[in-house]
């Protein structure tokens, strides 16, 4: 794509902008009717003609005018014509005027209320295509807020935002939008999304003010009602009134701030519109019947207190303010005094801050296919298997290292301790014993968690060299390279990786793993590779007592098969010297370690090393693509 358009076509007002596909800056502003942010409206002509933005309101050729129809979208059929029209309104104006070029390769992104279905959005990313627009997606408004709060420089937040718990608080003309975020992605909240509150109440409460102090009050309200158009018009002149006002209210309290309207219907008639402390007291704080009589900051305070409670994580460390009701100062008190833990924030412009964080969309969501497209390459191929397969002797070596000493002295002493006592027969009998006991240890709570130190330390050399792979594909889309480091997702800390290995790595799947060991040292300390534990350690054994006398009478090798089968009393058994079978252990650990070594140069078994390297590749290929998800926004 060469070019990414961000329509946010809002109730009262709209706004566009673009972005080039290699602009660094903030996306422009594309001015449609001479205004950066538009009347949401439009008229037809006597000559056909159709005309958007503030010459609807007011064109005295004019023999139908529509506003304010995006909010009855769900519920009215008819304001899916009028949508329609206007957003081909809006097209032709991008034409004539050299904004958007026809054949270009561009897309558009186009807001919706977060509450909004599949289906709902759907239907309406299909007007615009009926209109004759290029590619168009359709996104929750409040998420493009928050892309636009993560990618201004102004707020000095970004890829940090996505790993905290985010409200984001859209009060638009019709309605409040509410999205919570967590982690980049949107929750749901078990709500509709948005409440029917928003700066258009406000208008029409103002202009209701207007009419009760006006003499020509009652017949003003008959225009009305035989020509809403004209409703609409005098709701727009109330509503940059109260802009006006709200912008300002130090200065306002001075000074006079009005506005007079001439309603020129059979005859002309003029209404003056007073903006005034009074009247935003009025406004705000003062049950009213559009609001089933009550008040504007009622409402909102409840609507913010079912979200509060609503939340399922974590409250909101921020909260994020769009939409142009947002520029009131009262909005902002009433946030903090609601969510007093969080930190409320707005932008200068947010009558643009949606329409930009559409156009950043864009370009974010074709930086991040081309960023998922290279890590799945990554993790298809076969450089994660190779990485493994260079360290897996370490991992081998590690394990042994942390687990011969444990195993010995935890399986081996206690069924010596046994044998001792009396409760195994025969010395022949150990072996079967050991290897019971040392599977039993191997498989305990103790041992698995005494395999997440070595497990830990193996990977960190394993994430240095992956990262060489990973750092160059975020480099080349602005993405943070330790985003995908594997040593930073395992810990906070730069230095030591102290997480629990079993919950990233699924330890408690690797069981395969332990039971390969198992086998291994098994082997070594009780089976035919010549340095079990109780066959090389018998020698040490018959070497006090009166055992020696036998050696003269049969010889080494029959004494030993003599000994090994012979029930000895248990008052001989007590003449070995526990302390001397301990000191034996010591000195056999050595020996067993660099028999295992030397096995496992010899007679590796390649078939367990290949699952094992599959294995723990395939974690860490998985570990890889979640890593991925989370600098990923979902756009949605």
């Amino acid at each position: 794509m060469d070019r990414y358009y961000g329509f946010d076509l809002g109730d009262a007002e709209s706004a566009v902008s673009c972005l080039n596909k290699n602009d660094a800056g903030v996306p422009r502003i594309i001015t449609v009717g001479e205004a950066g942010s538009f009347v949401t409206a439009y008229a037809r002509l006597r000559n056909g003609a159709l005309v958007i933005g503030e010459a609807a309101c007011y064109n005295p050729e004019a023999v139908e005018r529509k506003i304010r129809f995006k909010s009855r979208f769900l519920r009215d059929p008819d304001s899916r014509r009028d949508v329609k029209s206007f957003a081909a309104g809006v097209l032709g104006e991008l034409y004539m005027s050299g904004d958007l070029v026809k054949g270009e390769d561009c897309c558009f992104y186009v807001g919706c209320p977060a509450g909004w279905d599949k289906t709902a959005r759907e239907r309406y990313r299909g007007l615009f295509e009926e209109a004759g627009y290029p590619p168009v997606r359709i996104i929750s408004e409040s998420r493009a807020a928050l892309v636009s709060a993560c990618q201004s420089k102004h707020f000095q937040v970004g890829y940090d935002i996505l790993s905290k718990p985010v409200l984001v608080v859209d009060v638009g003309s019709s309605t409040t939008d509410f999205a919570y975020i967590m982690g980049g992605k949107e929750v749901d909240m078990q709500t509709a999304g948005e409440v029917a509150l928003g700066g258009g109440i406000m208008d029409e409460v103002l202009l209701s003010c207007a009419l009760n102090a006006s003499v020509r009050g009652e017949r003003i309200r008959e225009i009305f009602e035989q020509s809403p158009p004209w409703k609409s018009y005098c709701e727009f002149a109330a509503r940059k009134l109260k802009e006006k006002y709200f912008a300002d209210e130090e200065y306002w309290k001075e000074n006079k701030c009005m506005q007079s309207v001439i309603i020129s219907y059979e005859k002309p008639i003029r209404l003056q519109l007073v903006m005034d402390a009074k009247t935003a007291d009025h406004i705000l704080y003062d049950g009213i019947p559009q609001l089933e009589g009550r008040s504007f900051k009622d409402v909102f305070m409840h609507s913010l207190k079912q979200v509060r409670e609503r939340i399922q994580g974590d409250l909101p460390e921020l909260l994020f303010l769009t939409g142009g009701v947002s520029k009131l100062p009262a909005i902002r008190e009433w946030c903090r005094e609601a969510f007093p833990e969080a930190v409320v924030i707005t932008g200068t412009e947010p009558e643009f801050s949606v329409s930009r964080g559409l156009a950043w969309s864009g370009r974010i969501d074709e930086e991040l296919r081309q960023f998922r497209a290279e890590i799945q390459d990554l993790v298809g191929s076969s450089t994660v298997e190779r990485i493994v397969a260079n360290h897996i002797d370490e991992l081998y070596h590690s394990t042994v290292d942390m687990l011969v000493k444990p195993i010995l002295e935890n399986a081996a002493m206690p069924v010596f301790d046994r044998w001792r006592d009396g409760e195994i027969e025969r010395l022949s009998d150990i072996n079967a014993e050991m290897e019971k006991e040392i599977e039993k240890y191997l498989h305990t709570e103790e041992v698995q968690e005494m395999l997440i130190k070595p497990i830990t330390q193996w990977l960190k050399p394993v994430s240095y060299e992956l990262e060489e792979m990973t750092m160059p594909i975020c480099i080349r889309h602005g993405v943070p390279y330790r985003a995908l480091s594997l040593s930073s997702f395992l810990s906070i800390s730069d230095l030591e990786i102290k997480v629990d290995a079993k919950d990233v790595f699924a330890v408690e799947e690797l069981t395969w793993m332990i039971d390969t060991i198992i086998s291994i040292l098994i082997g070594l300390l009780c089976g035919g590779s010549g340095v079990a534990l109780i066959s090389g350690g018998i020698s040490g054994v018959i070497a006090g007592a009166m055992i020696s006398l036998m050696v003269l009478a049969l010889g080494k090798d029959k004494m030993e098969e003599v000994v090994m089968n012979m029930v000895i009393p248990r008052p001989i058994r007590k003449l070995v010297p526990r302390g001397y079978f301990m000191s034996r252990i010591e000195k056999i650990s050595d020996e067993v370690k660099n028999s295992f070594y030397q096995t496992l140069e010899k007679e590796k078994n390649l078939e367990i090393t290949e699952r094992l390297v599959g294995e723990i590749s395939e974690q860490i290929e998985q570990c890889l693509t979640k890593m991925a998800e989370v600098v990923e926004i979902p756009l949605g």
